[in-house]
C-alpha cells in the first residue's frame, strides 16, 4: 500500500511584502469530504504500516491495563460534613462519584455515575462537579465531543430528580452562592475564549441568566473560584503576564464586585483568604520568582500590601497553603520541588526532607484550617504516587495511599533514577531527569526516548509512570529536558524561552540530546524523542533543526504551523497566546516565528522515522495543523523511513475518554517506537 498524496491547492498567504504559498490551506474545511477523505487513508495507511505490531500492540496494551488497580478508589477528603470519594469499578472506564456523611462508616451516596452518563457515547468527559452548600444539590458539566465546551446540568441529591436548568457553551465550572440558589459560571465565545461571567437561579431558563462580568480584552480569559473559607467568590481576569480580580460575599450573589487591584502591565497575583486577610501570591516590586504578601480584607489594594514571605532570587514560590497554626509554601529550588513548614507561633521553618536525585512534591487537599495535619504527595520516577500526612505538631508522616501498580512484576529496587546536567550553547545548564531498569546498560545500542515541553512556563516534573515500565523493561532509558520555556529552574527559565528567545526552548532539547550521545547513553541510531502540543512544536523544529539526531520522532497533537495559527484570531487560544509566541501582525514576530515555524521550514532531506497523532475535535491545536504538516512532508522528504498520522475522529485534544481507552494510544507510540529500533 503507498502513502496518501494529499492534492495541491497553492494558497497565497501575505504580510509584511511577505509571501507564503500554502499548498494544503484546503485541509482546514472539516465538512470537506476530501479532507475526510485524507485523514480516512491516512488512518488505513497508518494501520497498513503498522499491522505488523499489532500483536505487540495487544500485548502491550494488556500489559499495561493489568498494572492498574480495577476497583481503585481515591483517598476520601473531607468538606463540609461529608467524605467525598472518586471511585472506578473494574469493567467500567469512567469514574463514579460519591460521598459519605460524618464517618466512612456510614452508607455510601451516589453523586454521579459517568457510565450511565457516557452510554452510547464515542467520548465522554466531565469537567466538573460541586456541591450547594447545603449539600443538596449537585452542579456537573459534561462534554461529548472533545472540544471542551461543556454543559451544566443539575441534581437533587435527596430525590435524584435532574432539573431542567441546562447551560451550554461553558467551561464547566460552577461556583455556588451561600443561598443554594444560585450559581456562577463562565461562557466561551466562538473562539472558545473563557470571556463572560453569568450568574444562574436555579428552576430558571438560562436564556434570563445575568451577564456579572464581560472580558473584552480579547487577550485575557475569565476564570472563577471560591476561596477556601467559602466566603468569598472571585472573578479572575487573566493573561499571560497580568491579573485582575474581583471579588463578592458568597453570602451575598447580589453583592457589587470589589476590585482588588486592576491590571497592570507585568503584574501577576493570586488571592486567598483567611480571617480579616487576604494573603496573596505576586511578582510585584520585580518580584521575579514571587514573593507573598499579606493585606486586609477592607483595604485590598496594593498600596496596603505588606510582605510576608520575600521574594528570594533562587527559590520559585509556586503555591502555598493556610492553616490556623501554620503556612505551607511549596517551592521550587536548583530545580526540586520542596515544601516549607512555617509554624506561626514560633516563626520557624524547615523542609520536609526528600531523598531522591529527582521528584515531585506537592501540597494536597486540606480543607480545614485548625489541623495540625498537612496531606501532600510525593512521587518519582521509580516510586508510584503516593499520598501522605504529615502532622506538624508532632512532625511525623504517615502514609495514606500509594498507587498500588498490579502483576507482581514490579519492584522500585529495580530501577534507577537520576539527574545529570547538560551544557547549554550559550553557557547555561539544562538538567536532565532518567530513568532505566537496573539491567540496562548505557552505551551506544541502548535506545533512549527523550521527552520535552518547554512553554507556557509549565515544568515536566519527575513522577511515576506505571505505563512506562512497558519501555523501560525492554531496556529503554526514559529521559526528561528540563528545557527553557518551563520554569524548571525559576521564572526566568520560562522568559528565556519564550517571545523572541523561543529557539532556547529548541536548542536546549537539540544539546541535551547531544550530551546524551556525547556520554554514551545512547547514539543517533537509538535516540528517540517525544513530544505533544506546544511539545510538538518542539518535535517540529528539533527534526528541522537536526534530522541527524534522533532515530525516531513522536508527535503527539503538534502546534506546527505557527505563523499561519497565529494569524488567525478566529482559532481557539490565538489572541491569548500573544504573550507566549508573540504577535505576528508585528513583523519582528512574524519574521521571528516564520524562521521556526515547523510548517514553514520543512526541507527537501531526510528526516527520521516519524508518528504524528491528533484528534479531530481537537479545540487546542486544530486536527488541519499536523495534517498539512504530514502533507508537506511526505512531499519533500528524501528518505524510505516511516511517516505516519493517525486521526483519532472522536476526540481533541486530551486523546480517547475512558480510564483505559487512551492506553491503546500508548500502545501504538511504543510499539513504533520498538519496531523502528529493531
Amino acid at each position: 500500500m503507498n502513502a496518501p498524496k494529499a492534492k495541491k491547492i497553492e494558497k497565497l498567504l501575505e504580510i509584511h511584502n511577505d509571501k507564503r504559498i500554502d499548498p494544503y490551506f484546503w485541509m482546514n474545511e472539516r465538512e470537506n469530504p476530501e479532507v475526510l477523505q485524507y485523514l480516512e487513508d491516512e488512518n488505513a495507511y497508518s494501520d497498513f504500516v503498522m499491522k505488523e505490531t499489532e500483536d505487540l500492540q495487544n500485548e502491550l496494551y494488556e500489559e499495561m491495563k493489568s498494572r492498574y488497580k480495577k476497583d481503585d478508589e481515591s483517598l476520601p477528603y473531607f468538606f463540609n460534613g461529608y467524605w467525598y470519594i472518586v471511585r472506578y469499578e473494574d469493567g467500567k472506564e469512567y469514574p463514579i462519584f460519591s460521598r459519605k456523611f460524618k464517618t466512612l462508616e456510614n452508607d455510601e451516596e451516589i453523586l454521579l455515575d459517568v457510565n450511565q452518563l457516557a452510554e452510547g457515547e464515542s467520548f465522554f468527559e466531565t469537567g466538573s462537579i460541586s456541591v450547594s452548600v447545603n449539600n443538596d444539590i449537585l452542579s456537573y458539566s459534561t462534554d461529548n465531543v472533545g472540544r471542551r465546551i461543556y454543559k451544566i446540568s443539575f441534581k437533587n441529591l435527596k430525590t435524584g430528580e435532574v432539573y431542567p436548568d441546562v447551560i451550554e457553551n461553558t467551561t464547566g465550572k460552577a461556583v455556588w452562592a451561600a443561598d443554594n440558589q444560585h450559581v456562577f459560571y463562565i461562557r466561551k465565545d466562538e473562539s472558545l475564549r473563557a470571556f463572560q461571567i453569568y450568574r444562574h437561579k436555579l428552576g430558571t431558563d438560562a436564556e434570563n441568566d445575568v451577564l456579572i462580568f464581560h472580558e473584552e480584552d480579547e487577550t485575557f480569559d475569565v476564570s472563577l473560584f471560591k476561596t477556601k473559607s467559602m466566603e468569598y467568590i472571585f472573578i479572575a481576569s487573566s493573561s499571560t503576564n497580568e491579573d485582575e480580580m474581583r471579588f463578592i460575599p458568597a453570602n451575598d450573589a447580589f453583592a457589587d464586585w470589589t476590585l482588588i487591584q486592576p491590571r497592570t502591565e507585568d503584574l501577576e497575583y493570586s488571592v486567598e483568604h483567611y480571617q480579616d486577610d487576604f494573603y496573596i501570591i505576586t511578582n510585584a516590586d520585580d518580584s521575579t520568582n514571587f514573593k507573598i504578601v499579606k493585606t486586609k480584607v477592607a483595604t485590598p489594594s496594593i498600596e496596603n500590601w505588606v510582605d510576608f514571605i520575600p521574594h528570594r532570587e533562587n527559590v520559585l514560590l509556586e503555591g502555598f497553603e493556610i492553616f490556623k497554626n501554620y503556612f505551607v509554601t511549596e517551592e521550587r529550588e536548583k530545580g526540586l520541588l520542596q515544601i516549607n513548614i512555617i509554624d506561626n507561633q514560633s516563626n520557624s521553618s524547615y523542609y520536609l526532607p526528600f531523598s531522591d536525585p529527582t521528584y515531585t512534591a506537592y501540597i494536597g487537599i486540606n480543607m480545614e484550617f485548625d489541623t495540625d495535619v498537612l496531606r501532600f504527595g510525593y512521587t518519582s520516577l521509580t516510586k508510584p504516587s503516593s499520598t501522605y500526612e504529615y502532622n506538624m505538631k508532632e512532625k511525623t508522616t504517615t502514609l495514606l495511599k500509594q498507587q498500588e501498580v498490579l502483576g507482581g512484576k514490579f519492584f522500585p529496587e529495580n530501577y534507577i533514577s537520576e539527574r545529570i546536567w547538560a551544557p547549554a550553547r550559550d553557557g547555561k545548564q539544562i538538567a536532565i531527569s532518567l530513568v532505566y531498569h537496573k539491567d540496562t546498560q548505557k552505551s551506544a545500542n541502548t535506545p533512549l526516548l527523550l521527552y520535552g515541553y518547554g512553554s507556557y512556563g509549565h515544568t515536566v516534573d519527575a513522577t511515576f509512570s506505571s505505563v512506562r515500565l512497558s519501555i523501560l523493561d525492554r531496556g529503554f532509558i526514559y529521559a526528561i529536558a528540563h528545557i527553557r520555556g518551563g520554569e524548571y529552574l525559576g521564572r526566568e527559565w520560562y522568559e528565556e524561552g519564550k517571545m523572541l528567545q523561543k529557539k532556547n526552548t529548541f536548542f536546549d532539547f537539540i544539546d541535551a540530546a547531544k550530551h546524551l550521545i556525547s556520554n554514551h547513553y545512547t547514539s543517533p541510531r537509538h535516540l528517540y524523542a517525544m513530544g505533544g502540543s506546544a511539545g510538538g512544536l518542539l518535535m517540529g523544529a528539533v527534526m528541522n533543526y537536526n534530522p541527524e539526531l534522533f532515530n525516531g520522532i513522536v508527535a503527539q497533537v503538534p502546534f506546527v504551523d505557527v505563523v499561519t495559527t497565529m494569524l488567525d484570531d478566529t482559532i481557539p487560544l490565538t489572541t491569548g497566546e500573544y504573550d507566549e509566541w508573540g504577535n505576528p501582525n508585528d513583523k519582528d514576530y512574524y519574521d521571528y516565528m516564520k524562521s521556526y515555524s515547523p510548517y514553514d521550514n520543512i526541507e527537501a532531506k531526510n528526516y527520521p522515522n516519524i508518528l504524528i497523532t491528533t484528534g479531530f475535535h481537537d479545540s487546542q491545536v486544530q486536527y488541519w495543523e499536523p495534517a498539512k504538516w504530514t502533507a508537506k512532508l511526505r512531499d519533500l522528504k528524501t528518505d524510505d523511513n516511516i511517516l505516519i498520522f493517525k486521526t483519532d475522529m472522536s476526540s481533541g485534544h486530551g486523546g480517547a475518554s475512558g480510564r483505559f481507552e487512551s492506553l491503546k494510544e500508548i500502545a501504538l507510540e511504543y510499539a513504533f517506537l520498538l519496531k523502528i529500533d529493531k
